[in-house]
């Protein structure tokens, strides 16, 4: 049991089909893990051992005669504290749902616990999901494993820093802005912002391409793994897609290398990047070049990906938010009351034109991908920051606007509705990791994650989690 936690997601997935090692096994596996590592990384907010094992007492008792090819055969994931788990606290990392019980399963949990998985625990997140440092007044901070007096980002930054210490295998996350790929980055791990539509959601929200769901784990055929359970047709999102789709598990083996790829350390639009984060992207994209990918400088053009996508965040915050927050503004961290008045003081033209020029930019980016197979940017404008900083107010001695202004390398690359695998890439002089985003081509996630595969292997980075947490 002591070495269990150390297995990958498809290792284990391989034990428990040849029943080598059973799902409570497992479940035990990880809540001595949880145990021994949380205190230090507060990464695990509720754990749900009697459901799981419960659930797992069932797989251990189910017919195997007829089950699909991506069944997980009772491994136990973590499931971000936003997503509703029957049974099972949910808070939103919000004083306003910090005592509510959700009722019924979201539809991706649904999808995975229909295919084997068990729910182990909910991992945390910022209040509401917003921002890049996960802390809430709920259940305080997530520390970076790799320095715990560090951030693990957000908002799926406990998911993250969970998967890098060992205490699930796979885990949820969900993107916005960055919200699996900068905490992938800054936890060493890996991560999949999909197509809009590849993962049913039903929250409530405006049906728009911005916010997905996507899988978290410690390398690209673990990812791949998951997204295989989690892709298909929902009758409650009419932006699902019908399908079938093909084995993004086999897509993984396969490891095809690009032809062509572009990169850029900016995107022509970030004011600063840190210069270890610069260096490190490059170097990780030289070594493409050394093994035969033509790769050229170059972005397709986002020079208004800023404004746009700043007003439609607002206008999605006003669905999200305003009615809330008449009633329990005192509940309210800052940012969020700041980004729903934005909201509130947009006019319908300001919206509609963002809309349109979204829809433009992601004709610009189709254009651009006719040309080259990817697109390598970092996947944040720095490395790892104090956790105890609520966010980085500049990099390079370059000043931001707002709790957002980092993150615009990967909040930008959301609005052109491709693809994005978050890969680990490097580690800065004090050991504090870097990540890129590999951008594919439109609905291209079969070749994105055969190409992120490749990258992996070539990049060495991924076999170093999981880790036992360190630092201060």
């Amino acid at each position: 049991m002591r070495d269990l936690w150390r297995l990958t997601a498809c290792e284990a997935v391989a034990l428990l089909k040849e029943r080598e090692v059973a799902p409570r096994e497992l479940v035990d596996a990880a809540a001595a893990r949880i145990e021994a590592t949380n205190p230090r990384i507060n990464a695990m907010v509720t754990l749900c051992l009697e459901r799981a094992r419960d659930h797992a007492v069932r797989l251990e008792k189910l017919d195997r005669s007829n089950l699909p090819p991506q069944f997980l055969y009772g491994l136990p994931i973590g499931v971000k504290d936003n997503t509703d788990v029957a049974g099972v606290r949910c808070t939103s990392g919000s004083r306003i749902h910090a005592d509510r019980i959700a009722t019924a399963n979201d539809v991706v949990v649904e999808r995975l616990e229909a295919n084997g998985a068990i729910v182990i625990g909910k991992t945390n997140l910022p209040e509401f999901a917003a921002g890049g440092n996960t802390f809430n007044d709920v259940f305080g901070a997530t520390r970076n494993p790799w320095d715990t007096r560090m951030s693990a980002s957000g908002s799926s930054g406990g998911s993250a820093a969970a998967l890098a210490a060992g205490q699930v295998w796979l885990a949820t996350g969900g993107d916005f802005g960055g919200s699996i790929r900068t905490p992938a980055s800054y936890c060493s791990i890996t991560g999949l912002r999909p197509s809009p539509g590849m993962v049913a959601r039903t929250q409530r929200q405006p049906f728009n391409p911005l916010s997905v769901e996507g899988p978290m784990a410690r390398n690209v055929a673990d990812m791949a793994l998951m997204f295989d359970v989690e892709a298909g047709w929902h009758p409650l999102d009419p932006l699902s897609q019908l399908g079938p789709h093909p084995s993004f598990a086999t897509a993984a083996v396969l490891r095809r290398k690009p032809r062509r790829v572009a990169f850029s350390v900016d995107l022509g639009i970030a004011g600063a990047v840190d210069r270890e984060v610069r260096a490190l992207c490059r170097a990780a994209v030289e070594k493409l070049a050394r093994d035969g990918v033509t790769v050229e400088e170059t972005h397709p053009d986002l020079a208004d990906a800023e404004r746009t996508f700043l007003t439609l965040r607002g206008a999605v915050f006003i669905a999200r938010h305003a009615a809330l927050l008449e009633k329990n503004r005192h509940l309210y961290k800052p940012e969020i009351i700041e980004n729903v008045e934005f909201g509130l003081r947009l006019k319908p033209e300001q919206i509609v034109e963002a809309e349109i020029a979204q829809g433009e930019l992601i004709r610009r980016a189709a254009r651009f991908f006719e040309d080259y197979d990817l697109l390598l940017c970092p996947a944040v404008t720095c490395p790892p920051f104090d956790v105890d900083t609520r966010y980085p107010a500049e990099v390079e001695g370059v000043r931001f606007e707002g709790y957002m202004g980092f993150l615009v390398l990967s909040y930008a690359v959301t609005l052109t509705a491709c693809p994005v695998a978050a890969l680990p890439c490097g580690f800065t002089a004090a050991g504090l990791p870097v990540g890129l985003q590999v951008l594919g081509r439109p609905r291209g996630e079969e070749a994105l994650i055969s190409a992120a595969a490749y990258l992996e292997s070539l990049f060495g980075v991924a076999g170093l989690t999981p880790i036992d947490p360190c630092g201060a």
